[in-house]
């Protein structure tokens, strides 16, 4: 159907126009209907309405105009009459901007719905607009959230800003929205948050700041959202957490921190909300060590989270940390890096000491297979037997093999001094223990 019926009946209380071939409404286009309380004009291809169109619609509560592509713009009075309108969903059209004094007469208006449009800033025409409870504006190309935008919306419950491409929101942009409880902030360009954020938004219970570009979670950021029980901010960048973030959150059930960065979690900065219900931690570059031990004992105790995977040490890279074992040594925890400990192995692993024994035990196995005249016999299967008299022979073979010891205790000190550093007395000492049984001759294990 490409044009307006010519009258409707007067007692009809709704009308469903949906999914026609409307192009263009004209001034009082459904005449004089005081009993429709609901009008439906989705998915048409209307591109123009004249001023004062729904004139004769008085009690009008709600009005759908969604999916209509080719509406880009509406005069000032697009919806003049309609005094009593609770519900406008002008979703999914073509919109950039609205006139700011469009919903002057709709001082009635709850929910307002123009998610999927153009709007580069949220319209002016919401201020002041108290009765509003619901506004949709996601999926816009909304940049920014100015100290103004959402001023007088006291009576708001729930905005959707998700979607969007807002990369700064000024000071004090949310002040008014003192009965807030879901907010939906994710999948935008936010770097950072203003110190106050969500300052006075006590009965917030929702947010979600997932989708972003956060690197830090700041520790006044959520000072004041003590009703707050699920908190996203998985899928952004955060690489720390300041001690205190959550410290108010005292009706948290639900935190997302997956798909981040973070490689630590500092019981002091969770301490706070130690008995959450749900808390998401995968995908993230977990460094297993000592810090996470409480984090572990946690999981085993409440069994409420899992699939936390180990990217370091490389001990322990690959496994959960439900999987690491960490050791107490004098009442000290030990991490996996220094000890390589996990449950999935019980073998020892050779320490520093062992892996330079055997390389010395090379060394001099190589020295004593060039040295047929120094006194000692053939190697046999592996190990170096003893010479004959308890000493290397004299003349000039025990001389070429004195120099050979040197330098193979010279390289053996350096390797020391590699693997443990020049300051390190205990290497100084093994190096020097290793030396004088170079030079007897001795092979140690």
């Amino acid at each position: 159907m490409a044009d307006m019926p010519k009258e409707f009946p007067c007692e009809a209380s709704s009308i469903n126009l949906e999914k026609n071939r409307l192009r263009f409404l004209s001034e009082r286009a459904f005449g004089t209907l005081p009993s429709v309380r609901s009008l439906s004009l989705d998915h048409n291809n209307i591109s123009f309405i004249t001023p004062g169109a729904f004139k004769g619609l008085s009690n009008l509560l709600e009005l759908k105009m969604a999916h209509n592509e080719y509406i880009s713009y509406l005069h000032t009075r697009t919806f003049t009459g309609l005094k009593k309108l609770l519900r406008l969903d002008l979703s999914d059209c073509n919109l950039f901007s609205i006139p700011d004094r469009i919903f002057i007469e709709q001082t009635a208006l709850k929910e307002l719905l123009c998610f999927q449009n153009n709007f580069r800033r949220i319209p002016g025409a919401v201020r002041g607009m108290e009765n509003l409870t619901h506004i949709y504006l996601e999926r816009n190309k909304i940049e920014a959230v100015a100290y103004n935008s959402l001023l007088g919306l006291t009576s708001l419950k729930y905005l959707n800003l998700q979607e969007n491409r807002i990369n700064v929101i000024h000071d004090n942009s949310f002040q008014d929205l003192l009965r807030l409880e879901n907010f939906y902030l994710n999948d935008n360009l936010l770097s950072d948050l203003p110190r106050l954020a969500f300052k006075g938004l006590s009965r917030l219970k929702m947010l979600n700041l997932g989708g972003n570009q956060l690197t830090n979670v700041s520790k006044t950021w959520f000072s004041d959202l003590v009703e707050l029980e699920v908190l996203y901010l998985d899928r952004n960048q955060l690489l720390s957490i300041e001690d205190g973030a959550f410290e108010n959150l005292t009706s948290l059930i639900t935190l997302h921190l997956n798909s981040n960065n973070l490689t630590l979690l500092p019981f002091s900065v969770f301490q706070p909300i130690y008995f959450l219900a749900h808390l998401y931690l995968f995908r993230n570059p977990w460094e297993c060590v000592c810090s996470l031990e409480w984090l572990k004992q946690w999981m085993e105790n409440y069994k409420l989270v899992r699939d936390i995977p180990c990217a370091s040490p490389s001990s322990v890279a690959g496994l959960d940390l439900s999987q690491v074992v960490f050791a107490n040594v004098n009442g000290t925890c030990v991490d996996p890096a220094d000890l390589n400990l996990t449950t999935l192995s019980s073998e020892t692993v050779p320490t520093t000491q062992n892996r330079f024994n055997s390389l010395i035990s090379k060394l001099l196995q190589q020295e004593l297979r060039e040295e047929p005249g120094n006194g000692t016999e053939s190697l046999r299967n592996g190990t170096v037997l003893e010479p004959e008299e308890g000493q290397l022979s004299v003349g000039a073979g025990g001389q070429q093999a004195r120099a050979s010891h040197s330098l193979l205790c010279f390289t053996a000190m350096w390797l020391v001094s590699g693997l443990f550093g020049p300051s390190d007395t205990n290497a100084c000492l093994f190096c020097t223990r290793a030396a004088k049984q170079i030079r007897h001759g001795v092979h140690f294990l």
